[in-house]
């Protein structure tokens, strides 16, 4: 069993930063693709990034591209998404999510453990 709690949400003005963490419990988490998702008021939830267990490869959403970057600390157990050049439509709450087959991909049912989410609003 996994348990992931995300971090780092926060009232950012358009054209900042923010850089959330995923930290888990397990010591299996070090072997499973981790995502991250975010749902804005009214939208489902979407894919963002996702990163494998070893860091080697990431997959990002195209709105994502060259603004965020995902990584991972395994020895910390946590998940780090660098969120750079925000702006106000980024704004949602961000979910990780831990999947053990790897995949990286871009559905949500692929993914068997979420955190409860952080809050990230960009202001104009």
């Amino acid at each position: 069993q996994v348990q992931l709690v995300e971090s780092g949400g926060g009232l950012v003005q358009a054209g900042g930063s923010l850089r959330l963490s995923c930290a888990a419990s397990g010591r299996t988490f070090t072997q499973y693709a981790t995502g991250w998702f975010r749902q804005a008021p009214g939208k489902e939830r979407e894919f963002v990034a996702a990163i494998s267990w070893a860091g080697f490869r990431t997959n990002y959403a195209h709105s994502a591209k060259g603004r965020f970057t995902v990584s991972r600390d395994n020895a910390k157990n946590t998940v780090f998404l660098q969120m750079n050049s925000l702006k106000p439509e980024d704004t949602a709450v961000y979910y990780c999510a831990a999947d053990p087959m790897q995949r990286l991909g871009l559905s949500e049912v692929e993914y068997a453990y979420w955190g409860q989410g952080t809050q990230v609003t960009v202001s104009s």
